[in-house]
């Protein structure tokens, strides 16, 4: 009883008061929780682009230039998907800790049709390395490296969580592998507004394809409609998971002409909001496999 209490009280000193939170900043959400993940009860992060909002079309507000301002760490992903940083970082003045979270990771290429889909504007470099959980990993390092640098006094403290939460990423990855194994390759073909999701496709060999002749436009044209059925017949495709799809009845229809599922939504590029299936990135990542899998198999 005694040994129990003293560790409560040296774990209660160690932990520091509201106050004395290392102040963070993330770019977005997916960040914002790879950080909280490692900095635990150590940090206070804000989070520039919240859930369910989309960085490509962000616009620092004179709020956020100071959000900036106040932090001692801003954690950003790199890879040119932060088309604004360098407008902000000199509007406030930031005199602080940059770290570039995806430093280190392999970068891969976006296919051609790719570029400036839905606003994505990386040129030829693909950003959205966080698909593949082994990248995590190097995020995870970076930001506990950076952490450990503004705060020297959380260095054990920070590489215990980051040490923790890699294992987590590990059997997140190897349950990936182990589910998409279990899926004929032929059958790992999904149809989808795929920009996001190369790191997924080359770490689980899954074939992401464009949708032919779908537009933004409110209602798709019977010759869309038959476009499409013929491409996911042609491709002999089961997943389906079309961004531009708003409409109910085009899903129905494809569902129900070309025989295929239609999957819900993917996250790519922001976690849902709490009271959804995506708040952080462990069930952000889970919550894509179980749809893509799930839709994939006969």
């Amino acid at each position: 009883m005694k040994k129990s209490l003293i560790s409560l009280l040296l774990a209660l000193l160690a932990t520091p008061a509201l106050a004395d939170k290392l102040p963070v900043l993330a770019s977005f959400s997916i960040l914002a929780d790879l950080t909280r993940e490692v900095g635990g009860e150590r940090v206070d992060v804000a989070s520039l682009v919240g859930p369910d909002q989309d960085a490509h079309v962000f616009q620092p507000a004179p709020q956020d230039v100071k959000k900036l301002a106040a932090a001692k760490v801003f954690v950003v992903n790199g890879l040119g998907f932060e088309g604004w940083l360098s407008r902000l970082s000199k509007s406030s003045g930031f005199k602080g800790q940059t770290v570039v979270a995806s430093q280190g990771v392999k970068a891969q290429d976006m296919a051609e049709e790719e570029h400036d889909h839905h606003g994505h504007d990386h040129g030829h470099t693909d950003p959205h390395a966080w698909h593949n959980p082994q990248n995590v990993k190097l995020y995870v390092n970076n930001i506990r490296a950076a952490l450990t640098q503004a705060d020297p006094a959380g260095k054990d403290y920070y590489s215990q969580r980051a040490s923790q939460y890699s294992q987590q990423l590990d059997a997140l990855d190897a349950d990936a592998r182990q589910r998409f194994a279990a899926i004929p390759a032929s059958q790992r073909k999904v149809l989808t507004s795929h920009d996001a999701f190369g790191y997924l496709a080359q770490r689980y060999q899954i074939r992401f394809l464009s949708p032919q002749g779908v537009s933004t436009d409110a209602e798709a044209s019977a010759k869309t409609v038959a476009k499409l059925v013929r491409q996911v017949k042609a491709e002999k495709i089961r997943a389906v998971f079309v961004e531009n799809m708003t409409d109910k009845r085009l899903l129905e229809q494809l569902s129900r002409e070309a025989g295929v599922q239609v999957g819900g939504k993917l996250y790519a590029d922001a976690l849902s909001p709490a009271n959804g299936p995506a708040p952080s990135y462990l069930k952000l990542f889970s919550h894509n496999v179980n749809s893509l899998s799930a839709a994939m198999k006969p």
